[in-house]
């Protein structure tokens, strides 16, 4: 069964249309949008897995327009969906089919509000677009490192509820790492004044990683303040051919003991995505042409000192070693670019290929090797002719084992199997002691998953704490949680 085929969560009344036009009076004509044509962007999943509907999606100027709001759809009972980037991939920033839930859209609250450089912080509404934070960081000669490929259009609010991840978290952590607090609109409209910037603040109960990762089930994250790391004066990368998943790790552990910190990413990439992206992707290039694969790792150092030859030695030992198989330094930001763009273009490019089954999972990074081994032939025996296609961040773990139809089959045919392959998949993975879900969240994809896979003590404690937050079940019904 598809995603797509399965139930949602029990509807509730749709909103009335005197409290429509209470909203609209609250948020005004430039915060509503009713228009089909205008909401559509807003309702369909990023992978077309879900088409939502809403009588209206709201955009709130400000946190007191927030809180209006909330407080309103508190009232009447309905319920309520915030919204980022909408670059989710499990469903849970879309409203349901049935149209009785009504979105709330962050994206008007786009202002930085302070940066303090020598604090090494910054305070940024939910709806600013991780690119512009990042510029903004770096304008004041400082790093905010979270980086992943949705950069553009993700917002702040949304990478948060979601604890995003990306290519950084082997040096900086994950988004939850980098925040230092939260201003949040409970589910009830109190605000949460959380905005502290304290590296150490030792006073109770850390809430801000309740609403961290919690998709948007406790409260509207409206801002946050984040932790600024220095600006890397110099940058190192290269791509590497290898044998195996095995010289991978090999190379991993060496690359550690040889750079230490410096060491910000180690992207692990199969040749069979790599090939999609230099099919379908325009202007990519193989940054190792004679390179046979089947494995290649981009790798990338940063830091105050230039790099160039220490990455350089770490190769030629590699190489000495029989790790690595051949490699490409980049000689110019343009290169180093080039190898980015193809990383980051993997998942873009397998939507070319047809219907594909993704998993985003982690397990020890020990094990990598053993997942992806064992995985493909798990798969393979499901659906023989599968293109498996496993990349991602090997250095902390995260690796998307995505799938891809084989070239013989329908989209449909191949749909159906989805819960058989993924069951196989994740039961391999908690057998390795690892997460079936590394850094998507668990959204409405995911929530059997979560029954599946975590202890009845940990959904407890899950669903009590939702009682306690949001005890008429209004944020996000049916999102992380199968019930409420």
């Amino acid at each position: 069964m598809s995603p797509a085929d399965r139930p949602a969560a029990t509807a509730r009344p749709a909103p009335s249309p005197d409290v429509l036009e209470r909203m609209r009076a609250i948020v005004g004509p430039r915060g509503w949008r009713d228009d089909p044509a205008m909401m559509a962007p807003h309702l369909k999943e990023w992978r077309g897995l879900w088409t939502g509907h809403t009588p209206a999606v709201v955009m709130p100027g400000s946190t007191d327009e927030v809180a209006a709001v909330v407080g309103l759809a508190a009232e009447a009972g309905i319920a309520i969906i915030p919204q980022g980037g909408n670059t989710g991939l499990v469903g849970g920033g879309v409203p349901s089919e049935d149209g009785t839930e009504l979105l709330v859209s962050l994206a008007r609250m786009n202002r930085i509000r302070d940066i303090d450089p020598a604090g090494g912080s910054m305070i940024a509404e939910a709806g600013c677009i991780l690119a512009d934070v990042q510029t903004a960081a770096a304008e004041a000669g400082r790093l905010f490192p979270l980086s992943l490929a949705s950069e553009g259009s993700a917002r702040i609010g949304g990478l948060i509820s979601t604890n995003a991840g990306g290519v950084h978290v082997l040096r900086y952590g994950s988004m939850r790492d980098l925040v230092l607090g939260l201003e949040v609109v409970l589910p009830d409209g109190r605000i949460w004044h959380g905005l502290r910037r304290l590296r150490k603040d030792n006073t109770g109960y850390a809430l801000r990683h309740l609403f961290a990762g919690a998709e948007g089930t406790l409260g509207i994250i409206t801002a946050a303040a984040l932790t600024l790391a220095p600006m890397p004066r110099h940058r190192a990368a290269a791509f590497v051919a290898l044998p195996s998943a095995d010289a991978a790790l090999d190379l991993f552990a060496r690359a550690r003991d040889h750079a230490g910190d410096l060491l910000e990413a180690f992207e692990l990439i199969n040749a069979m995505p790599l090939g999609f992206a230099l099919r379908h992707l325009p202007g990519m290039m193989h940054p190792l042409p004679s390179a046979d694969g089947p494995w290649f790792v981009l790798i990338e150092l940063a830091g105050p000192i230039p790099l160039d030859d220490l990455l350089e030695d770490l190769l030629a030992e590699a190489l000495e070693a029989g790790m690595v198989e051949d490699a490409a330094l980049a000689r110019s930001e343009a290169q180093r670019h080039g190898f980015w763009s193809l990383r980051e273009g993997l998942s873009e490019a397998q939507k070319h290929e047809g219907a594909s089954i993704k998993h985003d999972v982690s397990v020890p990074v020990s094990d990598v090797p053993a997942l992806i081994t064992r995985g493909t032939a798990l798969v393979l025996s499901i659906v023989p002719g599968a293109r498996l296609c496993p990349f991602g961040h090997m250095g902390d773990g995260n690796i998307h084992f995505n799938v891809s139809r084989p070239l013989d089959m329908s989209d449909q045919d191949f749909l159906a199997r989805w819960d058989e392959i993924a069951h196989a998949v994740h039961d391999l993975v908690a057998e390795l002691g690892g997460s079936f879900s590394a850094e998507h969240g668990v959204g409405r994809l995911k929530t059997a998953d979560l029954r599946r896979y975590r202890s009845a003590v940990e959904v407890g404690l899950m669903e009590r704490l939702k009682q306690v937050i949001d005890p008429a079940g209004i944020m996000s019904p049916g999102r992380v949680l199968d019930r409420g």
